[in-house]
């Protein structure tokens, strides 16, 4: 029997412990600048608009020299009132500095990013936030 608890034991701690992030996985947030934008599609339901915006993106953010660390979503099915899934994309990317931050903004991936999906969306909304200091 105490082999068996121990069997169980040590097969929860090797399961658990495969699907966690190792530090090499993880690129380490960066809380002194943060970019997070909000997008809206003129027509949302439609996949292959979906597709070449996030190719488009993916590409942009690989090559930015300025974003430190990234998050690429959409909306989950809000369960509380206080949820706004009104939009088709959310971007969040941080900075380690509002000054990378402006270098972003006007560097090449970024604008040829803009260029090829500026079509897509009937909406943006940006909220830039500093860190605040612990």
């Amino acid at each position: 029997m105490k082999r068996a608890i121990i069997t169980l034991i040590l097969t929860t701690i090797i399961v658990t412990t495969s699907f966690a992030q190792t530090k090499d996985d993880m690129k380490t947030f960066d809380s002194a600048f943060a970019h997070t934008v909000y997008f809206w599609f003129k027509d949302p339901d439609n996949q292959a608009n979906r597709v070449r915006f996030e190719t488009s993106l993916k590409t942009f953010l690989k090559n930015s020299k300025f974003a430190k660390t990234n998050f690429i979503g959409t909306p989950p099915v809000a369960t509380r009132g206080v949820v706004d899934g009104s939009f088709t994309y959310s971007l969040i990317v941080t900075f380690e500095s509002a000054e990378a931050q402006e270098g972003y903004q006007t560097e090449e991936a970024h604008l040829t990013f803009i260029e090829e999906c500026k079509d897509l969306w009937q909406k943006v909304i940006v909220y830039d936030s500093f860190g605040i200091k612990e």
